[in-house]
């Protein structure tokens, strides 16, 4: 009797987060797509804004180089402004953090993007900026973290129900390892979202960037930069981001669709 119950509790706690995550839909405001998302634009905005100075914080903070910064942020709002990033509800910055050895760059939620000046120093041209910009103003017009929230909501609330579905009064620590495989299944279900979330970005960069006058061949550039900066190093699977060649395959296969008679002279380098 006390299994059935539990069988009962997990099913409509599963039960729960799916009708929670599938009913949750949002029509994108730029793209006109319907996303599963749990959360306004004007939340996204807040969240982005709060978490602006903490984040800045664990990169050593702003860069102090005031040139630097203008440029990076001039670059930033030349993509916004030259595509379909200016109609949007959010409110785009730009920032070069001071961390002069991590290679990266990111977005918060609602228009927050960061460079880091380790990644900026291996970058040869504005163009390739331009590129690694495009591509996190990708995610946010994409809503990204939006949906990864309601994503990972969704394997949290499955990975509790089988928790409990699993739990044996009488080998409770042979409940505690299945509720941790439950929990690793989670965390790769939204490991393999978020490699889709990566070549998504990589493919709203590449019309991005072409939209706002920059040669989209600089985002092969990029990632030939991250690969010899180790960024394919590692099993592929396990991966946050996809390995680098890969994304020059598909971003390969976005420019001859955005420019099928070729890149046309001109754009900038």
């Amino acid at each position: 009797m006390r299994g059935n119950l539990r069988y009962l509790i997990a099913l409509v706690l599963a039960g729960f987060s799916f009708i929670t995550y599938y009913c949750n839909r949002q029509t994108n405001p730029v793209t006109g797509e319907e996303q599963h998302v749990n959360m306004s634009t004007e939340d996204e905005i807040a969240l982005g804004l709060k978490a602006a100075p903490e984040m800045a914080q664990q990169y050593g903070g702003l860069h102090p180089d005031k040139q630097a910064q203008e440029a990076v942020s001039r670059i930033g709002q030349a993509i916004v402004q030259g595509s379909p990033a200016s109609r949007s509800p959010y409110k785009f910055n730009f920032y070069l953090l001071a961390d002069e050895q991590t290679i990266n760059a990111f977005a918060l939620p609602g228009g927050q993007v960061f460079l880091t000046a380790g990644l900026l120093k291996n970058l040869k041209s504005e163009g390739q900026v331009a590129g690694v910009l495009a591509h996190e103003v990708g995610h946010v017009i994409q809503r990204h973290s939006a949906e990864q929230l309601a994503k990972s909501q969704l394997t949290q609330g499955l990975a509790g129900a089988a928790g409990i579905a699993a739990y044996d009064p009488d080998r409770p620590g042979g409940s505690i390892a299945n509720a941790a495989i439950a929990a690793a299944i989670a965390k790769v279900v939204s490991l393999r979202f978020s490699r889709e979330d990566e070549l998504e970005a990589d493919r709203v960069g590449v019309d991005y960037v072409s939209d706002a006058g920059y040669d989209p061949r600089a985002m092969l550039q990029v990632m030939q930069v991250l690969e010899q900066a180790g960024g394919g190093s590692g099993p592929e699977f396990m991966q946050t981001h996809p390995n680098p060649g890969n994304r020059e395959q598909e971003i390969q296969q976005e420019i001859q669709e955005h420019f099928p008679s070729g890149v046309p002279a001109g754009l900038k380098p």
